[in-house]
C-alpha cells in the first residue's frame, strides 16, 4: 500500500475505472456492487469512495471515455479519403473495428446521455461527454454537408435526422452481424463482412444521388 499512496490520483482513478470496466463487461453495470469493483481492483471500499463518489460517476469516466475513442475514429475516417463515398466506407468501417476493439465502448456510446445541463445535479463528465458528442455530430454533419454539394448526395435529405437515423441503422447492423454471425453464415449464406458491405451498401443507396 505504501507505493499505492505514492501514485497520482489520476493512476488510481484509472486502475478503478478500469477494474469496473471488467465488472460490467462481465456482469453489467446494475448487477456489480461498489463491493465487487474495490475487490476487482485490490482497494478497500473506503479508498474506493476516496477517488469516486459512487457508482454513476464510474459509469460517467467510462462513457466519456468511450466518446473520446469514437471521436478518434470519427475523426481519423473523415481525413483519410477525399470522396464521399471513400469517407463513408471509411465510417463504417471504423465503426466496425472500433466495435470490435471496445464492445464494452460500443455500446455505452451509443447508449442515451445527458442533456439537461440547467440544474446543478450533473457529473462533469457528462456535459463533456455531451460536448465530445456535439463535435462527432458536426463533422458528420459538414461530411453530409460536403456529400450534397459535391453532388455526391441527395439534396433533399434532412441532413440532423439522416445522421441520427444512420447512427442507429449503422450501429444495428454492426452489433445484428456480431450476434447473428452463425445464422447470418448458415442461412443467408454470407460471412459476416459480405453481410455488412452489403448493407453499408444498401445504406448509403439510399442517400447517394
Amino acid at each position: 500500500m505504501g507505493r499505492r499512496k505514492k501514485e497520482p490520483r489520476s493512476v488510481h482513478r484509472e486502475n478503478i475505472a478500469s477494474s469496473a470496466q471488467t465488472l460490467f463487461m462481465k456482469k453489467g453495470i446494475e448487477a456489480t456492487s461498489m463491493d465487487d469493483i474495490a475487490k476487482e481492483a485490490g482497494y478497500s471500499k473506503a479508498t474506493i469512495y476516496v477517488y469516486f463518489k459512487n457508482k454513476e460517476e464510474i459509469v460517467g469516466v467510462l462513457v466519456l471515455e468511450s466518446m473520446k475513442k469514437l471521436h478518434t475514429y470519427i475523426t481519423h475516417s473523415l481525413e483519410e479519403q477525399e470522396s464521399t463515398r471513400a469517407r463513408y466506407d471509411f465510417i463504417c468501417n471504423s465503426l466496425l473495428r472500433y466495435q470490435e476493439e471496445f464492445p464494452f465502448y460500443f455500446k455505452i456510446a451509443l447508449d442515451e446521455i445527458n442533456i439537461d445541463f440547467e440544474s446543478t445535479d450533473y457529473l462533469p463528465e457528462e456535459k463533456e461527454t455531451f460536448r465530445v458528442g456535439e463535435e462527432i455530430n458536426e463533422k458528420i454533419k459538414q461530411f453530409v454537408s460536403y456529400g450534397i454539394l459535391s453532388g455526391e448526395l441527395r439534396d433533399d435529405i434532412k441532413i440532423m435526422p439522416t445522421i441520427f437515423s444512420f447512427w442507429g441503422m449503422l450501429s444495428g447492423l454492426i452489433q445484428t452481424a456480431t450476434n447473428k454471425e452463425a445464422y447470418i453464415k448458415q442461412e443467408l449464406k454470407l460471412s459476416k463482412e459480405e453481410f455488412l458491405k452489403y448493407g453499408f451498401d444498401t445504406l448509403y443507396r439510399s442517400i447517394s444521388k
